[in-house]
């Protein structure tokens, strides 16, 4: 897995300024807002993880068709707004399981990404990493199911630190500068810096933001709707 950053840290080096400078810093800006934040602001991050998965679902599938690109995209924030704490429990599922996933089938994947690619992976992956996966899809369900408001600051928390580092790197590699080759030499630092970030998003969602979640809302003011007639 390291050698394709390597190759992507290489290849960005033809790249237009702006092309790196520019989804780098909107890549910083909403993973702040998304990392300190996003728990406040539940709804509008569903919205907007809503398009861009239906999107990428779109192109992956579709290929340059960008009215099937948009429709999906249109259909997927609907089914997320309605289906709102799913869908958050899915996503934070879906990055613990991927990002398990990325690190234990990493050195069996080498030079490109693609389908082939990730089925060799899959096949020389020992029984104990499967395990390490099937154990992080078991507990993340379960937190998604029994505490709801920990697994969306969680989420939001590995959502924007995720952007953060990406966008890093990105405006990193306009400056000509080698991010990914320095991340692969400190690989434990930067790890312990990633779950550090993570950590600290979540526990701060926690303290500062509140859930803008309308069915804890909903029932707030009718415990206080009931205190009020009962006195």
């Amino acid at each position: 897995m390291l050698e394709i950053g390597l190759n992507l840290e290489q290849t960005a080096a033809g790249f237009k300024p702006i092309a790196l400078i520019v989804p780098g810093l909107a890549a910083v800006l909403v993973g702040l807002f998304v990392w300190l934040g996003g728990l406040g602001f539940r709804k509008i991050l569903v919205v907007v993880v809503g398009a861009v998965s239906g999107a990428g679902c779109g192109f992956f599938i579709a290929g340059a068709n960008i009215i099937l690109a948009m429709l999906l995209a249109v259909v997927a924030v609907v089914i997320a707004v309605i289906f709102e704490r799913i869908f958050i429990g899915i996503l934070t599922v879906v990055l613990a399981v991927g990002g398990g996933f990325v690190v234990l089938a990493g050195p069996y994947i080498k030079n490109t990404v693609n389908l082939a690619a990730v089925k060799d992976a899959c096949l020389q992956m020992p029984l104990f990493a499967w395990a390490i996966i099937a154990a992080l899809a078991v507990i993340f369900t379960a937190a998604a199911f029994f505490l709801r408001r920990f697994t969306s600051a969680l989420c939001c928390a590995m959502l924007g630190t995720i952007l953060i580092f990406a966008g890093m790197i990105s405006l990193l590699l306009c400056k000509g500068a080698m991010p990914i080759s320095c991340i692969g030499r400190k690989t434990p630092f930067y790890a312990a810096v990633f779950i550090a970030m993570i950590t600290f998003g979540t526990v701060e969602q926690l303290l500062l933001c509140k859930d803008d979640g309308g069915g804890e809302k909903l029932t707030e003011k009718k415990e206080t709707g009931e205190g009020e007639c009962k006195n």
